[in-house]
């Protein structure tokens, strides 16, 4: 395995490739996405672990999407069960996914931890355990801050943990290397993410703009309240499709045997 550059343009591609494998196979790869928010929304419900163990749950579970992904790219249709893959891929690996949800829990507490420094625990609180969002609460200044440091934090997070899982499941990779390696390929690879970013930005507001438009139109703003929720949801569904291919395209087998950590250390 080693470390493939792509150029900036990938990441249009990237997502032209979630949005045409979602449209392959709409109904399984939805009901997969849903099955995915309503088991991490499950395991919230637990008291007093519920947060920790949903953040715990989401490599593996994001993992079982992109398997459903690779399935569904090749015109297969995905079975529910693909969504547990992470957990049927044998002990040593399950174990690696197990730390790797356990490290990203921790880093995603410790941002909450950072924020609640910053406003009392107002914005951790609203997060993970929910609660009414008001004007006056959105209008404290220690509350914007709060917020906007935990959006900075969380980039590095991510970036750690945008490819792990799939390094820990596909290629048996250790979870902490599987961290660097990740981490590494997403600077490598920087422009293309970016581009990536900003056209799914770009989608995602085109299709709440053509929402509120179609509302207009109808003389019904009713109408864009309700079908905002479902519009949402189909596009995060697409953007979860196209995550597989991130991973695809920065990591390919070598058969000179050179490993990924050679390749990232080259200029």
């Amino acid at each position: 395995m080693k470390l493939n550059i792509v150029p900036a343009r990938t990441g249009i591609a990237w997502v032209k490739s979630g949005i045409q494998t979602f449209l392959k196979q709409p109904l399984a790869m939805s009901g997969l996405f849903f099955m995915f928010m309503a088991t991490l929304s499950f395991a919230s419900l637990f008291p007093f672990i519920g947060a920790a163990l949903a953040l715990a749950l989401l490599p593996a579970t994001t993992l079982g999407l992109m398997a459903a992904t690779q399935e569904a790219s090749t015109g297969k249709f995905p079975m529910p069960t693909i969504l547990i893959s992470a957990f049927r891929a044998g002990r040593q690996r399950l174990g690696a996914m197990m730390v790797l949800g356990v490290l990203y829990a921790a880093g995603f507490l410790a941002l909450m931890g950072v924020s609640s420094v910053i406003d009392g625990g107002q914005f951790a609180k609203l997060y993970l355990v929910g609660g009414k969002i008001t004007q006056e609460l959105v209008m404290q200044s220690d509350f914007q801050l709060a917020m906007w440091v935990t959006l900075a934090l969380y980039l590095p997070l991510s970036l750690l943990f945008w490819h792990a899982p799939a390094l820990v499941h596909w290629h048996g990779v250790p979870p902490v290397k599987s961290l660097f390696f990740s981490l590494m390929a997403c600077y490598k690879n920087g422009a293309a993410l970016t581009v990536y970013a900003l056209v799914w930005a770009g989608l995602f507001i085109l299709a709440m703009l053509l929402v509120t438009l179609l509302a207009a139109l109808l003389g019904s703003p009713a109408f864009a309240g309700v079908a905002m929720f479902p519009v949402a949801l189909v596009m995060m569904a697409m953007f979860f499709t196209s995550i597989y291919f991130t991973f695809r395209d920065s990591f390919v087998d070598d058969p000179s045997g050179q490993t990924a950590a050679q390749t990232l250390l080259v200029p």
